[in-house]
């Protein structure tokens, strides 16, 4: 009897177990943080929405400043810049929300900006670390008066953060146990989605409560993206797998080829369709993937290529590869609809004015408008001096 009661004492002991919500590390309080994790904010002006500069464009180059551009006189309307990056960087994105630029800089700055004057609302420092890199490959997600981003720290680890966006100052943040965090976290229902080494995770965005957390058989290195009813993540081999948003189940998986991988950025989910840039060795290819059943639709190969950069405009798939090939694809069936061999590598994002028959994109040598007619690169922005293989840039028309 009494082995009896002990061996069912240890079924209940498993069960309540392994059916308890993963133990939390929200914290919400810089008291609980270490120097190198704390948040740090000075807010100059109160926050405000502001008109839009409609006649410029925002470049952060890939020195590290931002500016913006004036398209019509071509004049630099006003610059900020990074206190003290440990090298002259982008690397991240800006957001723009109600005429108030938010851009994060590599050594864990986040700026809220006035677009027409560059006058900065507030500033906010993610740790204390001068010597490396700490926000890379970010951007912004601002809804329901915070700001999230993820950063990586010292000490093995990284941190999603969520900023007030009154004054940048801390509302939670979450820690990690992975140091590299390269991706940007995805906000849905009220959730933010986000992975870290091998786990995803799903916090309440409001509370930062950790709500679910699985973990896979290898890192998960792809942006979240979603259908609207389910979350999709890519794995650093061949995978992408639907989640169930709530449990983080798995609904269906996906496989690329074999020799196949590195989606990071290049994933994108529109009108019940996931369109991924999956990166190889020989053959690079965008896929086109049924989010509902995760049923392949077409794919288009790119020998001896790979797939650097992908977005949706005007109801097809643009892009350019590592070669200098701007493309655009069809929709329907993966088919060629343009394409053009450029003499400038892009290393930004496309942006598309009001006027169809132009792009633009960021070089090495500065701002590129590319009629699309003429099949032309105009060079609207040059800089005073090129860099040896920069890392990005980013573009953002004010609009």
């Amino acid at each position: 009897m009494k082995q009896k009661l002990t061996a069912l004492l240890f079924v209940f002991t498993a069960i309540n177990m392994f059916s308890q919500a993963p133990a939390s590390k929200t914290n919400y309080s810089n008291k609980t943080l270490t120097a190198t994790d704390m948040v740090t904010n000075k807010a100059l002006k109160p926050l405000k929405k502001v008109p839009l500069d409609e006649a410029s464009i925002l470049i952060y180059d890939y020195d590290g400043s931002l500016f913006s551009w004036d398209l019509e006189s071509e004049t630099i309307v006003w610059t900020v810049k990074a206190a003290d990056a440990s090298s002259e960087m982008c690397a991240n994105k800006i957001t723009l929300q109600d005429g108030v630029v938010y851009v994060p800089f590599i050594n864990g700055e986040i700026f809220a900006i006035d677009n027409q004057t560059g006058a900065i609302f507030w500033k906010s420092r993610l740790g204390s670390i001068t010597d490396q890199i700490v926000l890379k490959d970010q951007t912004p997600i601002v809804s329901n008066g915070k700001l999230f981003i993820i950063a990586q720290n010292q000490n093995q680890s990284s941190n999603l953060y969520a900023l007030d966006l009154k004054d940048g100052s801390l509302a939670w943040n979450f820690k990690f146990d992975t140091a590299i965090n390269d991706t940007t976290p995805l906000l849905f229902d009220n959730k933010i989605f986000t992975q870290s080494g091998t786990n995803a995770y799903v916090f309440e965005a409001n509370t930062g409560k950790l709500i679910s957390q699985k973990t896979f058989e290898e890192a998960m290195t792809g942006n979240a993206v979603t259908d609207g009813q389910n979350v999709f993540m890519a794995s650093e081999k061949n995978n992408l797998f639907a989640l169930n948003p709530n449990s983080l189940d798995i609904v269906w998986q996906f496989k690329f080829d074999e020799n196949q991988n590195n989606v990071k950025e290049r994933i994108i989910c529109k009108d019940n369709k996931i369109y991924i840039g999956a990166q190889g060795s020989q053959v690079s290819s965008l896929y086109a993937i049924d989010s509902k059943t995760g049923t392949q639709l077409w794919k288009t190969d790119f020998k001896d290529d790979n797939i650097e950069y992908i977005v949706k405009e005007n109801e097809n798939i643009w892009g350019y590869t590592r070669k200098k090939r701007l493309f655009e694809l069809d929709l329907a069936n993966g088919e060629i609809a343009f394409e053009a061999k450029l003499t400038t590598l892009p290393i930004s994002n496309f942006e598309f004015p009001k006027e169809d028959n132009l792009l633009y994109y960021y070089c090495d040598a500065g701002l590129i408008q590319f009629d699309l007619n003429e099949k032309d690169e105009n060079m609207y922005y040059m800089r005073t001096s090129l860099a040896d293989n920069p890392y990005s840039a980013y573009l953002k028309i004010i609009r």
